[in-house]
């Protein structure tokens, strides 16, 4: 990813960290549905602090090991919950309601390549995180598309959001139209009050 100098807008990864640390407060339950290498699971974290909970889902035990080392480094390995399994079954681990929920949709970065997040459990996951969201709580999801079954991917999700309710949920797309090569699009999705 190059970054060509810009402050407020640079990627969809800076948009996220931006809205978690306006957003998150001590005290959240939080959930990272893809924890990769650990750094958005860090960063929530650091923004529930230490009356809050974070809940870590990764298929891969790589992703499980890198994200306890980083927790590890930083001190704040405790009020973690990692967990070695698809993001499709976190109904079989969390029942309390959420206050953020955050994906990152593609493969491990400097990983394997042909393990990567799929449609299927990817429509099933954001079904059940939608259940477990808490009134005004959001979801953020960040869709690459550059890979191979990346647009399949997003094409699916897109889909999906698209059918919501919207006396349920206020759903936002963010997209660089003028970026080269497949950029990421974020989704964030808030739950209704009502």
């Amino acid at each position: 990813m190059i970054n060509l100098g810009y402050k407020i807008i640079n990627n969809a990864i800076s948009i996220v960290r931006n809205i978690v640390n306006d957003y998150v407060k001590p005290g959240f339950i939080a959930l990272d549905c893809t924890i990769g290498n650990g750094n958005d699971t860090l960063l929530l974290r650091k923004s529930v602090g230490d009356s809050g909970k974070v809940y870590g889902f990764d298929i891969q035990e790589i992703a499980i090991k890198n994200t306890s080392k980083l927790l590890y480094k930083h001190k704040l390995d405790n009020r973690v919950i990692l967990i070695n399994d698809s993001h499709e079954h976190i109904d079989k681990y969390i029942s309390e309601q959420l206050d953020i929920i955050i994906y990152n949709l593609g493969y491990l970065p400097k990983g394997d390549k042909s393990i990567k997040t799929k449609p299927k459990s990817t429509l099933e996951s954001i079904y059940k995180s939608l259940q477990l969201l808490k009134e005004n709580g959001i979801i953020l999801i960040t869709s690459y598309i550059g890979h191979e079954g990346g647009l399949l991917e997003k094409q699916a999700l897109e889909n999906f959001l698209l059918q919501l309710d919207q006396t349920r949920f206020n759903v936002l797309k963010h997209e660089f139209i003028n970026q080269k090569n497949n950029p990421p699009i974020l989704y964030i999705i808030e739950k209704s009050a009502n």
